[in-house]
């Protein structure tokens, strides 16, 4: 089994509501995001993917269609932070999203774990596997989700 990663960054505003410090004020990040998936390398002798675990192009057209498009320059709240999500709501067409979890770093890795695992396994039939999401917050501060069906690599 192979792995291959692919990096994608976006940018989000979020703010941690009960936090002690400055993360519970309205700020912004320049996230990056990368994605790690295990597989077969393929044999296809005089087919475009012969060689590779999976076309870095379809990663990335996955990954943005399901995860990036949605979440890049986008407000990322939690459905109990009531006085922003009323106030984001107040805005015509602002592009909000309404998360179940605090938009902490770790959660967001794993909302992202958790929307993409499914899209890559269901339309490969299987054959590869998400093994992890590193989700980096800034450039010296990140959270990691491994797949429980991938030993780490």
């Amino acid at each position: 089994m192979n792995t291959i990663t692919r990096r994608f960054e976006f940018d989000s505003g979020h703010r941690i509501p009960h936090h002690g410090g400055q993360c519970a004020h309205l700020h912004g990040h320049r996230y990056a995001l990368e994605i790690t998936l295990a597989g077969a390398v393929l044999r296809n002798p005089g087919a475009a993917d012969d060689g590779m675990v999976l076309d870095f192009g379809d990663v990335k057209r996955l990954t943005h269609a399901h995860l990036v498009d949605l979440w890049d320059h986008a407000f990322l709240v939690a459905k109990e932070d009531q006085p922003v999500v009323t106030f984001l709501a107040s805005m015509p067409n602002h592009k909000t999203v309404i998360l179940d979890d605090v938009p902490t770093v770790e959660n967001l890795a794993r909302q992202a774990f958790q929307i993409l695992e499914p899209i890559f396994k269901n339309a490969f039939k299987g054959r590869l596997t998400l093994a992890a999401i590193r989700l980096y917050e800034t450039p010296n501060c990140w959270a990691d989700v491994f797949s429980a069906d991938v030993a780490r690599v």
